[in-house]
C-alpha cells in the first residue's frame, strides 16, 4: 500500500486581518496583536520593547514568537537592489509564492510600493501592464515591503505607485494604510493613493480611518488621447476627474496630485498646457510633471529637460502650481516593471502604437 500523499503547504497568511486572526487564536488581545504589529512595522523584534513578554503575552503566544518571526520575514525577501545615482534604490522583492514586485527608495525617506502582480489597466507606456494582472499583494505584503525598506532606510512616506493599479485591490490597500497610518506612525497625508480614476476609491478613501493623500494620473486632459494611453482604465473624463479629485481634496484638506508623464511627441503639446490651465487654475491641486523613463521595448521617449523646465514654468505663471519631478532611478531600470521584465526570462514587450498629438490648426 503506498504512502499517502503529502498535504501541499500552506500558504502563509498575507492579509493583516488573517495576522491578527492568528494572533487571537493564540490568546492576544487586540492590544496585544496591536503592539505586535507595530513592532513589526517598524522592522524591530516581535519581542523588542522594554517590557519583558513573559509580563503581558499570553503564554501561547510567547511561544510562537520566533514562528511567527519567521513567518512574516518569510512574507516578502529581497532578489536584487539597484542603486542610482540619484539616491534612490529600485529594488526586486520576491514574495513567498515565487512572484516578485518592485519598491523604490526614494530620496528623502520615500518609498514606492507595489500592489498588484502585473495590472490590468494596461497603460501602453508601462512595462508593468503588458502581462495583465497575475494576482493581488495582500496587505501584509504591502506592508512588508516597508517593513523591508525599514530595515535598509528610514521611511516616513509611502507612495502607492508602484507596480497595479491599487483602486483594483482596494480592500488590501485600504488595511495596509491603516496600519501605517496608526501603527506605522506614517503621516495621513504621507500615505500616497494613485490611481487612474476610480469610482469605489472616491467612495472608499473618505470612509477610512486613515485619509491618504491622492494622486490621480491625469497624462492628458483629451479623452481620446487619455483612453489610448490608458486603455482599459474607467471611462472617465479628464473633467470628470478633476471634479471628483477637487471634492476629496476639500474633504480632506490635502490638494490633489496629478501626475503627468511627460513623453515626447505625445502629451507635451501648447494644446495640452491651454487644457491643464483650463482644468486645473484655481483647484486645490498641485501638478507633477514627471519626464518618462525611457525602456527600450517601447516606442515613447523623454521630452529634453529644458524644454519640460519650460512647460513647468509656463503651467506656474499661469496659476497652476506645477513641479518638475525628477523620475527616480534613470539610470537603474526606472520604468515601472522593467526589472521584472528583466528577470522574467529576458521577454521583450511588443511596442503598441498610440495616437500621436494633433497639429494645431
Amino acid at each position: 500500500m503506498s504512502a499517502p500523499a503529502a498535504a501541499p503547504p500552506q500558504p502563509l497568511p498575507n492579509t493583516i486581518a488573517a495576522l491578527r486572526q492568528q494572533f487571537a487564536a493564540l490568546g492576544a488581545q487586540p492590544a496585544h496583536a496591536q503592539g505586535l504589529l507595530r513592532h513589526w512595522a517598524h522592522a524591530r523584534p516581535l519581542d523588542a520593547g522594554k517590557r519583558r513578554v513573559e509580563d503581558f503575552l499570553p503564554k501561547p503566544l510567547r511561544e510562537a514568537l520566533p514562528a511567527l518571526q519567521q513567518q512574516l520575514d518569510g512574507l516578502v525577501s529581497l532578489r536584487s537592489s539597484h542603486p542610482g545615482e540619484d539616491g534612490s534604490a529600485r529594488l526586486l522583492v520576491d514574495l513567498a509564492d515565487g512572484q516578485a514586485v518592485e519598491s523604490v527608495l526614494l530620496p528623502r525617506d520615500g518609498l514606492c510600493v507595489s500592489t498588484q502582480v502585473g495590472c490590468a489597466v494596461g497603460c501602453v507606456f508601462c512595462m508593468t501592464g503588458k502581462e495583465g494582472l497575475i494576482r493581488q499583494v495582500g496587505s501584509a505584503e504591502i506592508v512588508a515591503q516597508v517593513v523591508l525598506a525599514r530595515r535598509q532606510r528610514t521611511v516616513k512616506k509611502v507612495v502607492f505607485m508602484g507596480m497595479g493599479e491599487p483602486a483594483h485591490n482596494l480592500d488590501n490597500v485600504m488595511e495596509a494604510i491603516e496600519l501605517l497610518g496608526t501603527a506605522g506612525a506614517i503621516g495621513h497625508k504621507n500615505l500616497v493613493f494613485s490611481t487612474v480614476g476610480d469610482a469605489r476609491a472616491f467612495e472608499r478613501l473618505p470612509q477610512g480611518q486613515v485619509k491618504p493623500a491622492l494622486a490621480l494620473s491625469l497624462h492628458s486632459t483629451r479623452a481620446d488621447l487619455r483612453a489610448e494611453l490608458l486603455p482599459r482604465a474607467p471611462r472617465i473624463t479628464p473633467d470628470e476627474l478633476v471634479e471628483a479629485g477637487e471634492r476629496y481634496a476639500r474633504a480632506t484638506g490635502y490638494p490633489i496630485q496629478y501626475q503627468w508623464t511627460l513623453m515626447e511627441g505625445i502629451n507635451d503639446s501648447e494644446e495640452e498646457m491651454d487644457g491643464i490651465v483650463r482644468l486645473l487654475q484655481g483647484k486645490y491641486a498641485l501638478m507633477n510633471l514627471i519626464p518618462y523613463n525611457t525602456v527600450p521595448e517601447l516606442p515613447y521617449r523623454r521630452p529634453a529637460w529644458d524644454k519640460a523646465a519650460a512647460m513647468a514654468r509656463q503651467l506656474h505663471q499661469r496659476g497652476v502650481l506645477t513641479k518638475l519631478r525628477q523620475s527616480a532611478g534613470q539610470d537603474v531600470d526606472g520604468g515601472c516593471g522593467q526589472l521584472r521584465a528583466r528577470a522574467a526570462d529576458g521577454s521583450q514587450a511588443r511596442p503598441v502604437r498610440v495616437m500621436r498629438r494633433r497639429a494645431a490648426p
